[in-house]
């Protein structure tokens, strides 16, 4: 299998051996008999050690990123921390951008500064802060960057990030999230290890929290795994098989959001309520033509300044009928939410901080027609 819409369907899908079933079952299992003292059957003895339908579902991971290994864990946050864990030392620095999830820039700024970690915000669109910023680094370094970032939708260039990390001796992170791999492929730009929230797209129905880690380097993987089975913040067998069961579709899926995100930016663009449209698709956008090299599709992400400020922004955020106001995204429904007060609550005042005036819109797959249409009463109102 070579194609990616194939390997989602079947890497590591292979029908029961015991009744030919073709979706592998689902183990809800906490232990597993062995045949007498120490002897394992198939390598399993305790599901935070091992579980067969997590195991499916890093396996299909790791596939289609073109990864040596992946770990799935309980949330995005934990998987986050989990590589973090295995890399960083008191004295080490972590480069990241300056428009990241704002969990993202907490976990690292709450928990890991006050052990030892500088951390150094840089706007990842410019190469030459980025290259400062690592200049005279330590050995343990982390360069972390999101692209489609959040929610600004700004676009690093992987692979020149890459290439500079490198030589500059750090480990090359990016949060692929927004992009999902049906749209970019991190690790065949140059990065070391890709990092998810299951929970969006590649879970995709709203109804999972995950979180997952796929890296290039085996050695770094099996110091990753440890971390997953030493700290137990695995992903439960459940919510694995449903994952497992979102990414089937993931490729399609992409598609609907990607065309029904064009379509909405589209119709924004020149409402006299709206300052500005942030969305990579739009030929305006600054990183269009880096999105346009290393992405397949330009994602179900957008998000928008209104020209009337907080207020109107929080007005247009609670007059959509389509768009649920909601938390998270990447779901098959369209979901809207204010940043500055709901994702991004933990940066607000840091150099983090939303835009009081910013919407941002996760776009479904729901008719493209009535998600316009609902956009536009919503500034009407």
């Amino acid at each position: 299998m070579t194609e990616f819409d194939t390997r989602a369907v079947h890497a590591g899908q292979e029908p029961d051996a015991a009744t030919g079933a073709v979706i592998p079952p689902l183990h809800l299992t906490s232990t597993y008999v062995q045949d007498g003292v120490g002897g394992m059957r198939n390598g399993y003895e305790y599901s935070r050690s091992g579980n067969p339908t997590r195991d499916s579902l890093q396996t299909l991971l790791a596939d289609l990123d073109g990864g040596a290994a992946a770990y799935s864990f309980s949330s995005g946050l934990a998987a986050e921390d989990a590589l973090l864990r295995s890399v960083l030392v008191p004295g080490a620095r972590v480069v990241m951008g300056n428009d990241v999830y704002g969990g993202t820039h907490r976990l690292v700024n709450r928990l890991h500064v006050p052990w030892g970690v500088e951390l150094v915000v840089v706007d990842m669109s410019d190469v030459d802060l980025v290259r400062a910023a690592l200049d005279g680094a330590p050995a343990t370094t982390v360069l972390w960057v999101e692209t489609p970032t959040n929610p600004l939708m700004k676009i690093a260039d992987v692979a020149v990030l890459a290439e500079v990390g490198h030589a500059a001796g750090a480990l090359v992170v990016v949060d692929n999230t927004f992009a999902s791999p049906a749209l970019q492929q991190p690790l065949s730009l140059g990065a070391d290890v890709v990092a998810y929230s299951t929970t969006k797209y590649l879970g995709g129905h709203s109804d999972i929290v995950g979180g997952a880690i796929v890296l290039k380097d085996p050695e770094l993987a099996e110091r990753v795994g440890f971390v997953q089975f030493g700290a137990g913040a695995i992903s439960s067998p459940f919510d694995a098989w449903l994952t497992i069961r979102g990414i089937k579709t993931l490729s399609v899926r992409m598609e609907r959001h990607s065309r029904n995100a064009q379509a909405v930016a589209e119709a924004l663009v020149g409402d006299p309520a709206v300052e500005r449209v942030y969305y990579p698709g739009l030929p305006d956008h600054p990183g269009h033509d880096v999105a346009s090299r290393q992405m397949r599709g330009f994602g179900g992400m957008l998000s928008v300044a209104l020209a009337g400020g907080a207020d109107a922004a929080k007005r247009f955020a609670e007059s959509t009928e389509v768009f649920a106001l909601a938390e998270s995204l990447g779901g098959v429904e369209s979901l809207i939410g204010y940043p500055s007060e709901m994702t991004h609550a933990s940066v607000k005042g840091t150099e983090l901080a939303v835009p009081e005036n910013v919407v941002r819109l996760s776009v479904g797959i729901e008719d493209a027609g009535d998600l316009v249409a609902d956009v536009q009463q919503a500034l009407r109102r």
